[in-house]
């Protein structure tokens, strides 16, 4: 069997973080096991769905790396589904319903007085054949609803959750059409599902009730239902879902100087008893990645875990693989320098504007100053090398008796303008012996 697997979202707005891990577990579990990653547009929604949107869903998913295999939109796709319902409607498993949505509230509201759960009481299947002409007259028209087989309980063996059990007397019938002929989301789902050959459906666990309607209207369509993995939601740091949470995307990520390669490794493991660990390619990812490794607390998704964990990945990262990044003069000698202090790999560019010049003259006084026109006095002196800062520092050393903080803290403020950095045995070289002397004697004036 090929393992395809698809992720469905709709082009109403923009991927959030929650959407981008299912986009993940379902092209990681595809790619794991040789299979195949599909794309499908869920635009059945004419009014929401935009193409701005649809063109952003593309371009995130590319630039995670989770290319797909083939993308199917729904909108392309109503002959199919207007096939499958008749077909349905044919051996009784929809049905026409003439309820007004406040009607309907109110039914809802009875049984909830009563005590009873909120269950559609299949009424509009006792309406005759003169009853149903004569709500039309009145300008009423049908919604419909996929009947649920009350002698067939539900279950499957969920990838995560284990063995799920669904009383289908306790579920209403879904709603599957709109009175203007629009289509809802279940019945299409179903539909593509079975069309596209879905071997395995992996989703959040707020779609388990779905499933369970959806596996009889597989059984209803003659195909068997696919393997299910629902996940628990992702939360934020404060324990719960948060607006800000539904709000982080891609272009989030990218602004704040994210690595993709670190939205992926933070996605792949959370909710997981693997441990987040920095990664500069999904090899191992994929390696380990696996359902029975998904808890069922729901996954904590932390933004300082994330520069936390990019950080470390940014430290990891090769010249080659991100030359194209860098600031112009920039070679492997400069990345290597200055990667150990960088969160990002924009704030090269900061950095690389202190080797390059000019800096800001610190303004040392007292003793400082006095000391600093030594340094630049002894550096004109010295032969320039690699180890040039270990031969001035020696020299100063030597000649002041300074050592520790007194020593190396003037020299990097009068070279860099700043108080930290990376490491002034790297910096020296690459700032030059002329400029770095420049820089010297303008802090003793």
């Amino acid at each position: 069997m090929t393992v395809i697997t698809r992720f469905a979202p709709s082009p109403t707005g923009h991927l959030h973080v929650g959407n981008i891990r299912t986009a993940l577990h379902n092209w990681m579990w595809a790619r794991k096991n040789g299979g195949r990653f599909l794309l499908r547009l869920d635009d059945t929604d004419t009014e929401r769905s935009k193409e701005e949107y649809v063109d952003a869903i593309r371009a995130d998913l590319a630039w995670l790396g989770l290319s797909a295999d083939g993308e199917e939109r729904q909108s392309a796709r109503f002959a199919l589904y207007e096939e499958k319902f008749e077909a349905l409607r044919e051996i009784g498993r929809v049905y026409p319903c003439y309820e007004t949505a406040q009607e309907l509230d109110l039914k809802r509201k009875i049984l909830l007085g009563r005590g009873l759960p909120p269950v559609y009481d299949r009424a509009a299947l006792s309406l005759s054949d003169v009853e149903r002409r004569a709500l039309e007259a009145e300008g009423r028209r049908p919604h419909w609803r996929f009947r649920l087989d009350h002698e067939a309980p539900i279950g499957w063996i969920d990838l995560i959750r284990g063995e799920q059990h669904f009383d289908p007397k306790l579920i209403s019938d879904p709603v599957i059409r709109r009175e203007d002929g629009s289509w809802l989301y279940m019945l299409p789902s179903a539909i593509d599902d079975v069309d596209m050959g879905v071997t395995h459906v992996v989703r959040g666990e707020d779609h388990v009730s779905n499933t369970a309607t959806q596996i009889q209207m597989f059984t209803a369509m003659g195909a068997s239902p696919p393997a299910f993995a629902h996940e628990a939601l992702l939360v934020g740091t404060e324990g719960k879902l948060s607006k800000r949470l539904g709000s982080l995307g891609v272009s989030t990520f990218r602004e704040e100087g994210m690595e993709a390669v670190a939205v992926v490794g933070l996605l792949a493991r959370i909710g997981t008893s693997d441990p987040v660990e920095p990664v500069v390619d999904v090899a191992p990812l994929l390696n380990t990645f696996d359902f029975s490794r998904f808890g069922r607390a729901p996954a904590r998704f932390d933004e300082a875990e994330l520069a936390a964990l990019n950080q470390r990945i940014v430290h990891m990262l090769d010249y080659a693989a991100i030359r194209d990044r860098l600031p112009e003069g920039m070679g492997e000698v400069g990345w290597n320098a200055i990667r150990p202090n960088l969160e990002t790999v924009a704030q090269a560019s900061d950095w690389w504007r202190v080797v390059t010049g000019p800096v800001e003259s610190p303004g040392l006084e007292g003793d400082d100053r006095v000391f600093v026109a030594l340094a630049a006095d002894l550096l004109a002196e010295l032969p320039w090398s690699q180890d040039v800062w270990k031969s001035l520092t020696a020299a100063l050393k030597e000649k002041t008796g300074r050592k520790g903080k007194p020593l190396f803290l003037p020299l990097r403020l009068a070279l860099t303008g700043r108080d930290h950095g990376p490491e002034m045995a790297a910096l020296l070289p690459l700032i030059g012996r002329d400029a770095a002397i420049a820089r010297l004697a303008p802090a003793t004036s």
